[in-house]
């Protein structure tokens, strides 16, 4: 029988909502047990809120001063040794945060990482996206040794709240840390406005919006319809706007349910971060602009007349 530990990924006190959908990527696992690692230097906060989640058997706890910042250095060499606890599926969300540390606690195992789980169909089969997002590959991953795995969150809807809490226990491990990595600092891009990975809509510019001012209207329309700000990275790599609003390959990889492009042309790069969005709507003034093959709705004709309308009408 399956027996899963997802890491939780956690900033400020606060669960990030990438662990929900990885319960429902271990749910289809079908595990036996599906338990929960948080590790902080006070990490009581976020376990209670990682035992309200639906399906969660346990939530596990390391409490350590060197927790307090998550780097990867630190942080695997716990995680691979609360692996070992009998559990055949290790599973991250693919985000920056488990990008950045499931490699290392794959490696500290000794075994290879199945990323970007879009799909599973059995406990060592999975489904995930290559080139670009332009196919799809089914891997299988060895039956004999623990699966390490990060989920493509786009990909899952994210488990409800639970009738009763799972419980919390402490876990000691013997896990020797790395002093060669240290904390220096954390530099965070502060907005009113919802968190463009977990927005539920999101109004993003390209290249067509022509400049850092223009760019202006993509955030009123987005502020009137209480939704994200994205890019496209022609957008970002001309100035017009900061790399953390980026979306596609190398960006953000979002599934919102309203999906706004506007001045955006729909380079495959910027499809791969798009393409489990509910509902797309395409604003361009070329008609072949490849956006429009992927959209649902599209609007051929001036930005600069078309946004402002919209955003008066809203």
């Amino acid at each position: 029988m399956s027996k899963v530990l997802i890491l939780a990924e956690h900033l400020n006190g606060q669960l990030n909502t990438s662990t929900a959908r990885c319960v429902i990527c271990a749910r289809e696992i079908k595990a036996g047990a599906i338990d929960v690692l948080v590790l902080s230097d006070a990490p009581d906060t976020v376990a209670a809120q990682a035992a309200k989640l639906d399906g969660v058997s346990k939530v596990l706890t390391i409490a350590r001063a060197e927790n307090a910042q998550a780097l990867a250095a630190v942080l695997a060499p716990q995680i691979a040794a609360a692996a070992k606890n009998g559990y055949t599926h290790l599973l991250f969300p693919s985000t920056t945060f488990g990008k950045d540390v499931a490699p290392r606690a794959a490696a500290l195992l000794g075994v290879g990482q199945v990323s970007d789980i879009m799909s599973v169909s059995d406990a060592y089969t999975f489904t995930r996206p290559i080139y670009a997002g332009n196919a799809i590959v089914t891997v299988k991953a060895p039956a004999d040794a623990i699966v390490v795995g990060t989920v493509r969150t786009a990909s899952w809807a994210a488990t409800g709240e639970a009738g009763n809490a799972a419980p919390i226990e402490p876990l000691l491990i013997d896990a020797a840390i790395p002093s060669h990595t240290r904390f220096v600092g954390l530099q965070q891009a502060s907005s009113e406005r919802p968190d463009l990975q977990s927005a539920t809509r999101v109004v993003s510019g390209g290249r067509g919006l022509g400049s850092k001012e223009n760019f202006d209207i993509i955030y009123k329309l987005a502020d009137k319809l209480h939704a994200a700000a994205g890019a496209s990275r022609a957008a970002v790599d001309a100035g017009y706007c900061p790399n953390d609003m980026q979306v596609g390959q190398t960006g953000k990889i979002i599934a919102p349910g309203l999906y706004m492009a506007i001045g955006i042309s729909g380079a495959i790069q910027h499809l791969t971060g798009i393409k489990d969005a509910g509902t797309i709507v395409a604003i361009n003034k070329d008609a072949d602009a490849p956006i429009f093959e992927v959209a649902d709705i599209g609007l051929v004709g001036d930005l600069f007349k078309i946004v402002p309308e919209l955003e008066a009408a809203v």
